[in-house]
């Protein structure tokens, strides 16, 4: 009987340390586990460079341009290639130079149905790909807006392979209208996330949502991520843990000022945001001479930024969706 017992005492400490070493597969060498994992070193930094150069390559695209619309129908084209479910939400609103046409680019993965109903919650991710009007007839908006687009593209790319396990709904946004034409206000930028923080309060969502995730100028090669103090802070807690474990800590500071930018209207309407952004992009460290100047090319970009980038926020995602 004591053999018995001793037997499966060791059978039991077997089991534990499998299980302990499957754990660690499951992040380090790319296991697929019957539980949902999020592994940072599959994302595939060169694919999402890939997505820079082709956005970048449909000049000019503010809002309201044919460029707009081909960029919206082109994100919209690989997204379903992608086997994504998507759509191109098209509305009108006000600006100062009239009412303008935009379209949001929105693809959604389905948490499985659980009793507990905990696939009901929302991770949103977004970037916006309208580029600033008026710089140039060939602006490619490299980093400002493309960065941020072709980091999406391949998270949304990533975390369908794993779609059939989802603990969360996930929501990948590519918004119009971020860039204002005269000065930020009521009627003039974040046209496109203040439509879908909208519809999150209209339809309930806003209270399901566990986070939202804006990407915006992360491909600078000088990469020096400078978070804005109005984030949610517990999300730049997560943000920065995530990235210690990662190796990439480095990379990521908190600033104490405020930026205006599409996390915004989703902090107004209650839902936790944080804006990953590097605001330094520029000739020198510290200068921000690149942004909204015909110098935001693809040359000033690096797949190392990109990478670091993807599988920090990776980590990120992974995290949240374990956090109780």
């Amino acid at each position: 009987m004591i053999n018995s017992v001793v037997m499966f005492i060791r059978g039991l400490v077997v089991l534990g340390a499998v299980m302990f070493i499957f754990i660690g597969c499951c992040r380090s060498l790319g296991k697929k586990p019957e539980y949902f994992c999020l592994i940072p070193c599959e994302f595939n930094a060169t694919n999402a460079f890939m997505e820079v150069n082709a956005l970048a390559a449909i000049t000019p695209r503010h809002s309201g341009s044919p460029g707009a619309q081909k960029a919206a129908e082109y994100l919209l084209s690989r997204l379903r290639a992608l086997g994504i479910q998507s759509s191109l939400d098209e509305f009108n609103h006000e600006t100062p130079v009239g009412k303008v046409l935009f379209r949001n680019v929105i693809a959604v993965l389905s948490g499985r149905k659980t009793a507990d109903k905990s696939a009901d919650k929302w991770i949103v991710i977004g970037a916006h790909y309208d580029a600033k009007a008026g710089i140039a007839v060939d602006f490619q908006g490299a980093n400002d807006s493309g960065s941020g687009v072709g980091i999406l593209l391949e998270l949304a790319r990533n975390i369908k392979s794993h779609s059939t396990n989802l603990p969360v709904n996930f929501l990948f946004a590519f918004f119009d209208g971020e860039e204002c034409v005269t000065r930020y206000g009521s009627n003039d930028g974040l046209h496109g996330s203040r439509r879908l923080a909208e519809q999150f309060v209209k339809d309930g969502r806003s209270i399901k949502t566990r986070a939202v995730i804006i990407l915006d100028m992360v491909g600078d090669r000088d990469l020096n991520v400078t978070i804005p103090g109005n984030s949610a802070l517990s999300l730049v807690s997560a943000l920065f843990k995530a990235a210690e474990a990662e190796g990439t800590r480095d990379k990521f500071t908190l600033r104490t000022s405020r930026i205006l930018d599409d996390h915004v209207p989703f902090l107004a309407a209650g839902m936790p945001a944080i804006d990953i952004i590097d605001f330094e992009y520029g000739s020198k460290p510290g200068l921000n001479d690149y942004w909204h100047t015909p110098q935001d090319t693809v040359d000033k970009l690096s797949i190392q930024s990109i990478g670091i980038i993807g599988r920090t926020v990776l980590r990120l995602l992974d995290d949240l969706i374990r956090a109780k």
